[in-house]
């Protein structure tokens, strides 16, 4: 685990790094172009065909980023700030706030004849409520690993510090984007040609985003994984030095890891949780559900490639991305272990409060925008919305290292999670039984069923 590292995925390194700098003098030249004196840099004459709209100035509409900026570190910080007292309580609120206040969302879009963004929100708000009816029922045990996360972290409180640090980061370079996106939202091009721009800028956002908040997951799990190995923080086997060493490998040898997999890891994962949550509650349909298990095990196919877990083998290990994904779901598959894994909401959930603190950050830029401009209202609100997910995100993947963490433990050595609390072991080995024991009854069902659809089309066809 000490040995000396090798550098993995050094192409990805290479191609955020070079996207980064590109985009960085990208966004300085669109907020410069505008900044005090419409078309500074005379950049209106390549875009002069597409002049639809009255030029405004990068400084009329940076303050409002600043406002999401500013709701979005103070969101972030409560919640690392409550962990240890609140954190339960506002998960749970999160998971049933959401699909209310996305319906509210969805309203106000109709009423202000925002018919796509209205059915937008409306079908985000069902498949919402969708998802949290059909998985009501793992919610006990999702709970109780959250908790055994934060109690986890709460007691290493150097990567809080991590966090926090991180969130500044973020802030730094959302001071950069949000510049160059007051530009694109101040300048005459027409709509359509501000919102791919707009688009285009949200894409390296969220993959920015991503990286670091894979940064901290790999940082915090690498820290977490050694004082569990070694006992505990206090116990003389740990080394002194474990918050160090995981910051230093996360930002170099590993840090190519990180990028290829921050690009696709989240979408995979979020299609994942749908896909189950629909599979569960089909039924007898057996048209939809042959549907569905085909797109299930389509996915399935992806996470065996890209999952969250591989974050835990890059930080321990220092594996490429793929292969870290690979062994860790080979490891769970192996140990029976993937069965609670499927079971756990905890990604899920963790999601739900990232997407709830995006959404009151751009609802508060976008009231303010839309007493000022209606027409740029929801440009600003949904690009300041993401904004608002990427600082939340960035608290809420502390505990999400914490629990990879533990389901990494204990699959490689269930001994390691008796040792640090046998309540909660006991608790896992229990679950495990049953998941396995329903999976083995499922499985003899349909057994069952196809044997006796085969006997009934033999006697039909006698």
């Amino acid at each position: 685990m000490e040995q000396t590292r090798r550098w993995h995925d050094v192409f990805w390194l290479g191609t955020f790094v070079i996207h980064l700098v590109g985009l960085g003098l990208v966004l300085g030249v669109l907020g410069l172009n505008r900044f005090k004196q419409k078309n500074r840099l005379d950049i209106d004459k390549y875009t002069y065909r597409f002049m639809e709209n009255e030029a405004g100035l990068t400084e009329d509409y940076w303050p409002l980023y600043g406002v999401a900026g500013g709701i979005g570190t103070a969101l972030g910080w409560s919640w690392l700030l409550l962990l240890g007292s609140r954190a339960t309580q506002m998960m749970k609120v999160s998971v049933h706030i959401l699909t209310t206040y996305l319906a509210v969302i969805s309203v106000l879009c109709f009423w202000a004849e925002q018919f796509f963004w209205g059915v937008a929100f409306a079908i985000g708000a069902t498949l919402q409520f969708l998802y949290v009816i059909s998985v009501i029922d793992r919610l006990p045990f999702t709970m109780l690993v959250l908790q055994k996360a934060v109690k986890m972290v709460w007691n290493l409180p150097e990567v809080m510090r991590v966090a926090y640090a991180f969130m500044l980061v973020v802030l730094l370079w959302m001071a950069l984007w949000s510049f160059g996106a007051a530009g694109v939202v101040a300048s005459s091009i027409g709509d359509g040609g501000r919102w791919w721009l707009l688009v285009v800028l949200s894409v390296s956002l969220f993959w920015t985003g991503a990286v670091l908040c894979n940064t901290v997951h790999v940082i915090v799990s690498g820290t977490v994984v050694r004082v569990t190995i070694h006992g505990g923080r206090e116990a003389e086997s740990n080394p002194a030095n474990s918050l160090m060493k995981s910051l230093q490998y996360a930002l170099t040898t590993s840090f190519g890891s990180i990028c290829y997999g921050s690009l696709f890891t989240a979408a995979i994962r979020t299609l994942r949780w749908e896909v189950r949550g629909i599979r569960s509650k089909i039924g007898n349909n057996e048209c939809l559900l042959c549907c569905v298990d085909f797109l299930f095990h389509l996915v399935e196919t992806l996470v065996r490639f890209f999952n969250k877990y591989a974050y835990v083998q890059i930080a321990v290990y220092g594996k490429s991305f793929n292969r870290s994904a690979r062994d860790a779901w080979e490891l769970f598959q192996s140990t029976g272990v993937e069965a609670i894994v499927a079971y756990d909401c905890s990604g899920a959930v963790l999601l739900m409060g990232t997407i709830f603190g995006g959404l009151i950050t751009g609802t508060c830029s976008g009231v303010w925008a839309w007493m000022k401009w209606n027409d740029r209202a929801f440009m600003i609100g949904l690009t300041s919305m993401l904004m608002g997910m990427v600082l939340v995100g960035i608290a809420m993947v502390v505990v999400e290292s914490a629990v990879t963490s533990i389901y990494i433990c204990y699959a490689e050595d269930p001994l390691l999670i008796q040792r640090w609390d046998t309540e909660f072991f006991n608790h896992m080995s229990e679950t495990l039984h049953q998941r396995l024991q329903h999976r083995s009854s499922r499985a003899r069902e349909v057994l069952t069923h196809n044997q006796l659809d085969s006997r009934i089309g033999e006697l039909s066809s006698i």
